[in-house]
């Protein structure tokens, strides 16, 4: 490990001195990767230079046991445990900041919420889901741009897509692909029953010109009238857009705006995403064979989270954790949940990684 930590310290030295280069400076898409990557190994450095400091002191106070002076011995005796205590954890945050690093961590983010089992109540469970998710967002000073959007005839979505832009989205809500289901007494529940309903919800990093490459020759783009709820361009000029990839039959439609070229543009950001998170999938199932464990597949089919409104719980089965507080998690406070899942996938692959 210490090996590594001395070539993270060289290259962060030598990232410096590029940052520095005129030539760097003057070429921006260089700049902003050694400048990510220095952002990236400082946290590295920071840590490691504080454990080296608490080993000096350590071996400082191991000299001072052999003083003469018997207040100076106990001086130095009382502080070794804690000292000693400070380099264990300084050793483990070591261990988990030399991990593999997922790729797509610093990346924006599509959030895809549909409704699923339920008519009416899951709608309304997705419209509640996406507010958590905005609320978040905002309170991470993240953007959220909506780019499609099906409003269910009773209230509440159908489905919504949303680019949500920031720094370390995709890190920070990875883990919340798949099913979540819902326990609550309907508005239109006459009798007080508890009905359940489920809705799914889908995380995409948003993919980059240079992950994906499309033939425009795989694609079939269909335009056609807007329908639905909106202005005047609604059913009378063929604005919405249907973009289909040939080769893995992904379809993406768009319609929320007045342009066509905008519903494209739209349409082509989902599409990309989609088609790049089901060859990181494909990677995921040839390597799934191989992992020990995971915080989650990604599966939307997997039930991942219960919200029980008539006991104020929330409960995350992948993990085990149960909050009582669904209340203040709806208003968009997740993050107990997302330190718990980010930090029990790390303990997993810090375990696989000394198997």
């Amino acid at each position: 490990m210490f090996n590594k930590l001395e070539e993270v310290v060289d290259r962060f030295r030598e990232v410096e001195g590029l940052l520095s280069d005129p030539t760097v400076v003057s070429n921006q898409e260089k700049y902003r990767a050694l400048t990510k990557e220095h952002s990236s190994l400082s946290e590295v450095v920071e840590v490691f230079q504080r454990y080296k400091k608490v080993c000096e002191a350590i071996a400082g106070n191991r000299e001072l046991l052999r003083d003469p002076d018997p207040e100076v011995k106990e001086m130095a005796r009382a502080e070794l445990p804690e000292l000693e205590g400070a380099k264990e954890q300084l050793e483990k945050d070591l261990h988990f900041l030399l991990l593999p690093r997922d790729p797509n961590d610093d990346k924006n983010i599509l959030l895809e919420v549909r409704a699923g089992t339920g008519g009416e109540e899951a709608a309304l469970f997705a419209a509640d889901l996406f507010r958590m998710y905005s609320r978040y967002a905002d309170a991470k000073g993240w953007k959220v741009e909506i780019m499609s959007l099906s409003e269910a005839d009773a209230g509440g979505i159908k489905e919504v897509i949303a680019l949500i832009r920031g720094n370390r989205v995709y890190s920070r809500l990875k883990f919340e692909s798949g099913t979540h289901r819902v326990q609550r007494v309907p508005a239109t529940e006459a009798q007080g029953r508890i009905h359940t309903s489920a809705c799914t919800v889908a995380v995409l990093p948003e993919a980059d010109e240079v992950d994906l490459d499309i033939d425009p020759g795989d694609l079939r783009i269909d335009v056609y009238r807007s329908s639905g709820a909106g202005g005047q361009h609604v059913n009378k000029t063929d604005s919405a857009v249907r973009i289909t990839h040939i080769p893995t039959g992904v379809a993406v439609a768009c319609q929320d705006e007045k342009s066509q070229h905008k519903n494209k543009a739209k349409a082509m950001k989902i599409l990309s995403s989609r088609i790049l998170e089901s060859l990181r999938a494909e990677q995921d199932a040839k390597m799934a064979a191989d992992r020990k464990s995971q915080v989650g597949s990604g599966d939307r089919s997997e039930r991942i989270r219960t919200y029980n409104f008539p006991q104020g719980r929330c409960t995350d089965h992948r993990i085990g954790l149960t909050l009582y507080r669904l209340e203040a998690i709806m208003q968009g406070d997740l993050d107990e949940i997302v330190d718990a899942l980010t930090t029990h996938s790390q303990s997993d692959a810090l375990s696989g990684q000394e198997a």
